[in-house]
């Protein structure tokens, strides 16, 4: 099986059995969060990937990192995909999930990084922007990156837009070369 549809499989069984439960958007909240910390920790990916390490080790993992922050079901599932041994793939497996659900409900997935968290209101001015500038209603997912100084860097499918300081400053610097 290719890994494109072996990751689709995996995100299509999650999506069952998160929309089976009820908790489709808070399960798929809860796992965005766990794809995001994994992606940001070498260590941690390393570890939940190892296929040397027994499934029963990685599990614990799983378990202590998320523990009592997260519902039954995302522990559950989170648990499943690595004691599969597919830890490594959990980012690329919860973004097809939250992509299949957001598809569902005729919306888009924007993963807006940020180094700092969103106010209520600037979503909510970002999402409409994000609608008007893509032409669909959009769920947006908030990453807090620190190295993005200021500014925002917004994917929406295979569109990048890149909002922040650090890539104005590269576009000034560009543009005063050229000049000289």
């Amino acid at each position: 099986m290719a890994e494109a549809n072996r990751t689709e499989a995996y995100a299509a069984a999650l999506y069952a059995v998160a929309n089976a439960e009820g908790q489709l958007n808070s399960v798929g909240d809860e796992l965005f969060s766990v794809a995001r910390a994994i992606e940001g920790n070498d260590a941690l990916r390393d570890a939940l990937g190892d296929p040397h390490l027994p499934a029963e080790r990685r599990q614990q993992i799983v378990e202590d990192l998320l523990g009592a922050r997260t519902s039954d079901v995302t522990l559950g599932l989170a648990s499943m995909v690595v004691a599969a041994g597919r830890g490594r793939d959990l980012p690329a497996i919860v973004d097809a999930l939250l992509s299949m659900s957001a598809t569902e409900e005729g919306r888009q997935v924007a993963e807006v990084r940020s180094a700092i968290d969103l106010s209520e209101d600037q979503l909510s001015r970002l999402a409409t922007a994000l609608r008007s500038a893509t032409g669909h209603e959009v769920d947006v997912r908030v990453v807090i990156d620190p190295t993005v100084v200021g500014g925002l860097v917004v994917r929406v499918g295979d569109q990048v837009i890149d909002g922040t300081v650090r890539h104005r400053l590269s576009q000034l610097r560009e543009s005063l070369s050229a000049r000289t």
